[in-house]
């Protein structure tokens, strides 16, 4: 008999149960000692840093968790090479601290090393060879420097062109003189990173509470609205930490955003082909910039991305437009044997980075271009109290976190120590050897970690629930049974556009709103029974 799987960590299962309980001990009660707005990487971790100090938490946000910025990245944690290229060590420096932290302390089941192959085409000269060979080497100091182990990313290295197109089948072979290897941090999921990092929060006993929306900030707390229903009242606290992101400003005057859109195309893996790495594609004339070609394991890839300013008021969901759309195509197929068609892109994606705007009010003309800001973050303290922490990146989250709670607590003398969560596991973190024997397939390993058992046998008890929810796409009923009882999913858009990623492509989406919707119906049946 096989063993009874671990049941989820004590307090971490979100759920509507939690929420409405929850929300009626928070509005118009006694004050918590920090109120967090936003519930992205930087707010979760705001949440899960003020709580593990032992500080009484509630956090907020006017949709669901990771439903802003955080969910439209690369997936991808950085070690900080590409800000070597403009001199910010200290951000390099940080980045690459925090990869680690994550990659072998905090979260070694949802982050992994992946490699990366820079082809040398004939639009790649041999100078810009070099440059790119000497930046790796510089991001291997980097890793060394910041104390994570070989063992975790492997050296940088020339392939041969055999070598080149083992790892990439698809390049086209003229003129290709072989490549350069390289590895950096990659999430199975950022919307799954958040979760964690949420749960991880409600485990050390902070109220996460999605669907409430602020409408006024003060130093004192927030005018909040239950987006469920329509219900207005106030949240009192010691100390309001703003981690809105792009929306940020709208909430706290005097902060200024510029929001810069990263744009990814979804492509079937059928269309590229085997693909054991990712892809390094110079963009023609650029000297420091890259697509990125991201092989998902789910029978998809990812391709971007763009780095363009937006104007006017900031989207709840960006749209891409098709300029993105062919500029990734074009650079794309410059390398490419078989040129990828627009029919072929399947889906896509734009996240908004929360770029801080620090030119002077007055100046117009001469703003750089967003991909040239720096993404140090900052955080900020109004004239009224209220502390924002905005710019930055999601690698960096943790850092973001701990300095908005710092500033927190400094200022409004919190009885807190320093912060704990630069070793401090997230749900369903382990060692490589005990994620290794987790009985259950590695797929869910590298989504659930320890977790991954109890999921799988949510399956093996019902087989309806062990199937697919849509032909070609490997996420089960049993995952979606999973995120309404323990990771907050509420609705259909939870479940299909953050707890997975089967939204990314609507075709997919479509196909599999009836499995969400029956799920959602169970439970909801389930808890009237009760």
């Amino acid at each position: 008999m096989s063993p009874t799987p671990p049941p989820p960590v004590p307090g971490s299962s979100l759920n509507a149960a939690r929420r409405s309980r929850e929300l009626a001990e928070t509005v118009g009660c006694p004050a918590v000692d920090v109120l967090v707005v936003g519930l992205g990487a930087t707010g979760a971790g705001a949440a899960l840093d003020a709580a593990a100090r032992g500080l009484t938490v509630a956090a907020i946000d006017a949709h669901d968790l990771a439903f802003g910025t955080s969910r439209f990245s690369s997936k991808l944690i950085h070690g900080g090479l590409r800000y070597l290229a403009s001199a910010q060590l200290d951000v390099a420096h940080e980045s690459a601290v925090e990869r680690g932290v994550l990659m072998e302390r905090t979260a070694p089941h949802l982050v992994r090393a992946q490699p990366f192959v820079l082809p040398l085409t004939p639009l790649v000269s041999r100078g810009q060879s070099a440059l790119a060979w000497a930046g790796f080497r510089a991001g291997d100091t980097l890793r060394l420097a910041a104390r994570t182990a070989r063992a975790t990313l492997p050296a940088p290295r020339r392939l041969s062109t055999v070598e080149t197109r083992h790892l990439a089948p698809a390049l086209r072979t003229q003129g290709l003189r072989g490549g350069l290897l390289s590895w950096d941090g990659r999430l199975t999921d950022d919307a799954r990173l958040v979760t964690a990092i949420a749960r991880t929060a409600a485990a050390h006993g902070a109220r996460i509470l999605t669907r409430v929306k602020a409408l006024r900030l003060t130093a004192s707390g927030a005018v909040i609205r239950d987006e469920v229903t329509g219900e207005e009242g106030e949240i009192r606290a010691r100390a309001v930490i703003n981690a809105s992101g792009v929306w940020a400003g709208g909430l706290v005057d005097g902060i200024r955003i510029r929001p810069s859109r990263g744009t990814h195309l979804v492509l079937r893996s059928d269309h590229l082909g085997p693909l054991p790495a990712g892809l390094h594609v110079p963009v023609p004339g650029e000297t420091n910039r890259f697509v990125l070609v991201l092989p998902q394991g789910d029978g998809r890839v990812y391709v971007g991305l763009t780095d363009e300013p937006v104007e006017g008021d900031i989207p709840d969901v960006p749209e891409v437009p098709e300029t993105d759309i062919g500029f990734l195509l074009d650079v794309l197929g410059s390398v490419l044997d078989v040129p990828v068609q627009r029919a072929d892109v399947v889906g896509a994606f734009a996240g908004l980075r929360p770029l801080l705007d620090t030119a002077p009010a007055a100046q117009s003309g001469t703003a750089p271009r967003t991909a040239d800001i720096s993404r140090r973050h900052a955080v900020l303290t109004s004239s009224e109290g209220v502390i924002t922490v905005v710019g930055g990146k999601l690698t960096t989250y943790r850092r973001m976190a701990e300095d908005a709670v710092d500033a927190a607590v400094a200022a409004r003398r919190l009885p807190a120590g320093p912060s704990s969560t630069a070793s401090l596991p997230l749900v369903g973190a382990a060692s490589p050897d005990t994620l290794g024997s987790v009985r259950a397939p590695r797929r869910l390993v590298q989504r659930y970690g320890t977790e991954a058992a109890a999921v799988q046998a949510l399956g093996a008890q019902d087989p309806r629930l062990g199937e697919a929810v849509l032909p070609g796409h490997p996420v089960t009923g049993a995952e979606l049974l999973w995120a309404v009882r323990h990771e907050g999913a509420l609705d259909e858009a939870d479940l299909l556009d953050r707890r997975t990623r089967i939204g990314l492509v609507p075709a997919d989406r479509a196909a599999a709103v009836d499995a969400a919707r029956r799920v959602l119906g169970e439970v909801s049946a389930q808890v009237g029974e009760v």
